[in-house]
C-alpha cells in the first residue's frame, strides 16, 4: 500500500544544508560529517520570550520539514548543524516520522 507524503514536495520553498554528524571525532577532534544534504524544505520559524531576573532575552527556534528520509543509513538523526537563510543554527531534534509499514514518511529537524 503506498501512504501519502504528509509534506508535499510544492511545499518545500526553502533552500538548507544540512549537516548530519555521526559517532566519533576526526583526529582534529571535529565531529565527523555523515550526511551532508542539499535541497529545498519547508521551514518554520518561532520566537519566544524567556524572562530572567537580569534580563528578557529572545530564544529563536525553527522547525524543517523534508518529504521522505534525507539520511536513509541512518537510523536516527543524533545532531549537527543547518544553514537557512545564511544563518547557521545547530540541530537538536531530528524525527523520522514513519508509516505503518516502517517506511518513513517525511523527516522533521528542529533547530535553536
Amino acid at each position: 500500500m503506498k501512504y501519502p507524503c504528509l509534506v508535499s514536495k510544492q511545499a518545500c520553498k526553502t533552500p538548507v544544508v544540512i549537516t548530519i554528524y555521526g559517532e566519533g571525532n576526526s583526529e582534529d577532534g571535529e565531529p565527523q560529517t555523515a550526511v551532508a544534504y542539499t535541497g529545498m524544505c519547508n521551514y518554520q520559524d518561532k520566537a519566544k520570550t524567556i524572562l530572567t531576573k537580569e534580563k528578557r532575552t529572545v530564544q529563536i527556534t525553527g522547525t524543517a520539514f523534508f518529504p521522505g528520509d534525507i539520511a536513509p543509513d541512518m537510523p536516527v538523526i543524533p545532531g549537527g548543524t543547518a544553514e537557512v537563510f545564511g544563518e547557521t543554527r545547530n540541530i537538536v531534534q531530528g524525527t523520522k516520522a514513519r508509516n505503518i509499514d516502517g517506511t518513513v514518511n517525511y523527516t522533521r529537524i528542529d533547530l535553536e
